[in-house]
């Protein structure tokens, strides 16, 4: 049986984490980056710029600016949607999905020494 996290835990375990990926040769994403990261390989695709900006009620030129990042780093990538080319759809990469496994691992393993 699992419990809450009291606060002090839940920040710990943040703060480890973090400490964790800064000291990792895992790219360092931003809190946006990751939170539109996860939106794509969380929720079912199709993803679209617009799609992601409307759900996380932000810009598209913001969504686009973390997938820019992010698609360095070959986490996502793009292409145009062909039944609508004026959508961009947003695809996950193996890369991308290894990347948030060893995350979830680490999580997982940091939770573990709370």
């Amino acid at each position: 049986m699992s419990y809450p996290l009291s606060t002090p835990q839940a920040l710990r375990l943040w703060h480890h984490v973090g400490l964790a990926q800064v000291r990792d040769a895992e790219p360092d994403l931003s809190t946006r980056q990751m939170t539109v990261l996860l939106s794509i390989y969380l929720e079912a695709p199709p993803h679209t710029v617009r799609a992601l900006a409307a759900k996380l009620k932000v810009s598209k030129p913001v969504i686009t600016r973390a997938l820019d990042a992010m698609g360095k780093l070959g986490l996502v990538t793009r292409r145009r949607d062909e039944t609508d080319l004026r959508n961009v759809l947003i695809q996950r990469t193996v890369q991308g999905s290894l990347y948030l496994e060893r995350l979830a691992d680490l999580v997982s393993a940091k939770s573990q020494e709370l």
